[in-house]
């Protein structure tokens, strides 16, 4: 698991590209259990345009349950995404594909999630399904 979502070196086929995905989705879930759960501890206001809102000393937890699941997410997320491009024998650079408008985001996705990765070794490592 550690290498799954934290390493940048080697390779991940499909398979292990959803499951990171699937993995991703429940910590989702779970960081928002974790706030509903502090929102009844915690209480902030809401404002007139439905927006929360807690201020001073009691957002701390907050905060650094957002921190820690942006940090989490960001570095996982990146980890992830360059393995599967190294399983496409696709420079990590590649994920900046996505920047380029309308066409960017839509070749990316097909890379990552859709298409085969290479048979056999490549220059980022052994054939992922073999390994």
């Amino acid at each position: 698991m550690k290498k799954l979502l934290f390493t940048f070196e080697g390779r991940i086929n499909r398979q292990k590209m959803w499951f990171a995905v699937l993995i991703h989705i429940i910590a989702a879930a779970v960081v928002g259990l974790v706030f509903t759960l502090l929102w009844s501890v915690i209480p902030g206001s809401i404002s007139e345009d439905g927006t929360y809102h807690v201020e001073g000393a009691v957002a701390v937890p907050y905060i650094v349950l957002s921190l820690a699941y942006i940090i989490f997410s960001v570095w996982s997320g990146l980890a992830v995404a360059i393995k599967r491009l190294h399983d496409r024998n696709k420079s990590g650079w590649f994920f900046l594909i996505q920047f380029v408008p309308l066409i960017g985001s839509i070749w990316y996705l097909v890379e990552v999630l859709l298409l085969k990765g290479t048979t056999g070794t490549n220059r980022f490592g052994e054939d992922a399904i073999a390994a």
